[in-house]
């Protein structure tokens, strides 16, 4: 769960703060969980992802009401490798996120559950509440729409 948090918002510290909030959620909602062949992966999944999308539209709201203060002072930390390499993971995770937030939102959805979680298709299908062979369409048109773009962008930086 928390990987798949973290894939969609490329942020160790936010991926913390949503998987808690996912299950904080998904306990509240627990009567109304859809088990997936009997698997309640798939909802937490589709949970987690409605709890990432929360979180992005109240950090907007937070960020619009930070902006409107004025600017603090800058502290200088000292910065330990642990923190380093998750700065490192964050900087490479938000290159994904760019080119994937590009796609559409259905595609999106696929690729977190079966690319990036592991979910089958069959289960995204049901969590999902379509087809299998949708997911299947949904994952395929992303992977070529992923290449493409990805080619696009590096196309481009090698212009620059």
């Amino acid at each position: 769960m928390y990987n798949h948090v973290f894939r969609l918002t490329g942020s160790w510290t936010l991926a913390e703060d949503v998987t808690q909030s996912t299950f904080l959620v998904a306990w509240r909602r627990r009567g109304e969980a859809g088990p997936v062949d009997g698997l309640v992966l798939p909802w937490l999944l589709v949970v987690a992802t409605n709890a990432t999308r929360t979180e992005w539209r109240s950090a907007r709201r937070w960020l619009a009401a930070l902006r409107r203060l004025p600017p603090e002072r800058e502290v200088d930390a000292d910065l330990a490798g642990d923190v380093a390499g998750r700065l490192d993971d964050e900087r490479q995770m938000a290159k994904i996120l760019a080119v994937v937030r590009r796609l559409p939102r259905a595609e999106r959805e696929a690729v977190a559950l079966c690319l990036w979680s592991g979910v089958p298709y069959g289960e995204a299908a049901k969590a999902l509440g379509i087809s299998e062979g949708a997911v299947r369409s949904r994952v395929s048109r992303a992977r070529a729409r992923l290449a493409r773009l990805v080619a696009d962008d590096n196309k481009q930086e090698e212009e620059r």
